[in-house]
């Protein structure tokens, strides 16, 4: 399948099946009497403007009722029993869908290697907090109701909920650097506690937060929710991938027992080395499953370091089929423009692929971070409950990521029920367990 043609799709949701022949991407108006609704391309593919700087949409952006797009005109015509539109919204959506920008801009970098949220268009344009590629959905059904054509809405409110927790370190105390640190400290209730769990009950450890976690998502209603934990099964060099992760020990058999017993699922934590060599996809991947006993489909990389588009043809290579990766560190939003589950679309090759992107909607640490957006806790939920608003009225899905190790923390040990409590009450996802 083209790119264009799963856009046009993809924007039409559950009334492709029945529109998309109604619908054209053409500026060849030979060709518009063939359809009810025509956009008219803005030469964003052309060969020649492809790929290069000279792509990259003008701020300020247009906008069509509100709803910023990057590329084409605010203007529209009927043209015999055609609307003949001129904003492009197959191209802003490809923009956006397929992380073109980072193709184009490899120079724009954080210290991670990363594509920083702030540099992104959406950001400077003032929109990440808005999934725009579902709203060109909304109005380009909008349209063909305007040609005539009946066209159903998707239900309003979120379809699914991943809740999901990254583990980087199991522990706290179970490593003599921990202990030693404890005691560094001179803190003789932390001392004690360190000591503890090091030669007792790995449950002492304030970062074995798990059966807190669980109980908390199981607020969700059990149909509506798939809880998952990302856990690294050790290798890379870098600092960043320290502390390995011991994955066939038996503080990890006993985690992987309590996440059976749950019913959650276990996805693969690629390494922080994996985001600059990807070829080690295949072999984490391996190790894990070898680990947990069983086939991992699942990934996310460690610091949401995937660092090239292209990259993440190294999950296919590796047999891996979702990816629950693409948020941005330092700004919480719509990274992929989309709160709705999309097929990877490789901008270099400019093919649809079987890999399924999960958008992140929010991760802990990009609310009360520093050097991230450093928002209090008030503020934070505010802001996630906006998030949540614009996902449930676009009918989409919702991926929160809560680290283990956040949760021992005040902040996020008060923030994260409140979420959950906002998702199962005001948004109608509480189950009755």
């Amino acid at each position: 399948m083209s790119p264009i043609d799963y856009i046009i799709q993809f924007l039409l949701g559950e009334s492709a099946g029945a529109c998309r022949p109604l619908v054209g991407y053409t500026s060849d108006a030979a060709q518009w009497g063939r359809y009810r609704v025509v956009m008219v391309p803005s030469g964003f593919f052309r060969d020649g403007v492809y790929g290069t700087v000279a792509s990259l949409p003008a701020l300020p952006l247009p906008a069509w009722e509100g709803v910023p797009f990057l590329f084409g005109e605010p203007r529209a015509e009927q043209v015999g029993g055609t609307l003949v539109v001129y904003a492009d919204l197959v191209a802003s959506a490809y923009f956006l869908l397929s992380r073109y920008e980072e193709m184009v801009r490899r120079g724009v970098r954080d210290v991670h290697g990363r594509f920083p949220g702030r540099e992104s268009v959406p950001a400077r344009g003032g929109f990440i907090h808005r999934p725009v590629v579902d709203e060109y959905g909304i109005l380009l059904r909008g349209w063909l109701r305007q040609a005539g054509v009946e066209v159903d809405e998707p239900l309003a409110g979120i379809r699914r909920v991943y809740l999901t927790h990254d583990v980087d370190s199991l522990a706290h105390y179970r490593r003599l650097r921990g202990v030693a640190g404890a005691l560094l400290r001179h803190r003789p209730e932390e001392v004690w506690q360190a000591v503890r769990t090091y030669v007792g009950r790995l449950e002492s450890d304030p970062w074995y937060t798990f059966p807190w976690l669980l109980e908390q998502d199981g607020r969700i209603d059990a149909v509506r929710r798939e809880v998952l934990f990302f856990v690294k099964p050790g290798g890379g060099d870098s600092r960043e991938d320290q502390p390995h992760s011991h994955v066939r020990g038996g503080d990890f058999r006993r985690l992987f027992r309590l996440l059976r017993e749950s019913g959650a699922m276990v996805g693969l934590h690629a390494s922080y080395e994996a985001g600059r060599r990807p070829e080690l996809v295949a072999r984490e991947k391996a190790l894990l499953e070898v680990a947990w006993g069983g086939s991992i489909a699942c990934n996310r990389h460690h610091y949401l370091d995937t660092r090239e588009p292209e990259h993440m043809q190294a999950l296919l290579d590796a047999g891996i089929g979702h990816d629950f990766t693409l948020g941005y560190a330092d700004v919480a939003g719509f990274r992929l423009g989309t709160c709705r589950a999309v097929r990877w679309i490789n901008p270099a090759t400019r093919q649809v692929t079987g890999l399924v992107l999960h958008p992140l909607t929010v991760m802990d640490g990009t609310l009360d971070g520093e050097q991230y957006m450093g928002l209090d806790e008030e503020t934070a939920f505010g802001y996630v409950a906006e998030l949540l608003v614009q996902t449930a009225r676009c009918g989409g899905d919702v991926c929160l990521l809560w680290h283990n190790t956040s949760v021992a923390r005040p902040y996020h040990r008060q923030l994260y029920p409140k979420i959950i409590e906002y998702l199962a009450d005001r948004l109608g996802l509480g189950g009755c367990e």
